[in-house]
């Protein structure tokens, strides 16, 4: 995918992949940002349902606003050709803000952090966690 236009998005590299998809760097031509752009493997768009979770998820994510938790600017579909031909939905993707550095899978696997700098991100992940556990105690209580 590196080096092809999706949409208004110029993708530059491959930024990492697991098994909720693939993450490439690349450029809103639109709006003229860098952004992340998960594309979610054809395993999760097996069944309508799985489809509509993950959809509503990315929703639920993309309310919320706090600077610990990536800003969600928007969840497409690409078409292609084989699904145009089988009627079949496009690929899924979310597109979202891109923060450059080492992620903390990296921090850890290049060896001990510092006490400072595990304080640090644990302090970070800890100021997140009560926006995002609100709002899915009220999407629960209002059976979403």
């Amino acid at each position: 995918m590196t080096g092809k236009t999706i949409l208004h998005y110029k993708i530059f590299e491959k930024l990492g992949e697991g098994g909720m998809g693939v993450v490439y760097k690349a450029e809103d031509t639109k709006l003229k940002r860098t952004v992340a752009l998960k594309f979610l493997p054809s395993s999760i768009m097996a069944s309508e349902a799985e489809k509509t979770r993950f959809v509503h998820e990315a929703q639920a994510a993309a309310a919320l606003d706090h600077p610990n938790i990536c800003t969600i600017h928007e969840i497409d579909e690409v078409p292609t050709s084989l699904d145009m031909s089988e009627g079949r939905s496009g690929q899924l993707f979310i597109a979202m803000a891109y923060i450059a550095g080492q992620s903390l899978k990296e921090k850890i696997a290049a060896g001990p952090l510092k006490l400072d700098e595990a304080l640090n991100i644990a302090m970070q992940v800890a100021d997140g966690l009560p926006r995002f556990s609100f709002y899915n105690l009220l999407k629960e209580s209002r059976g979403a």
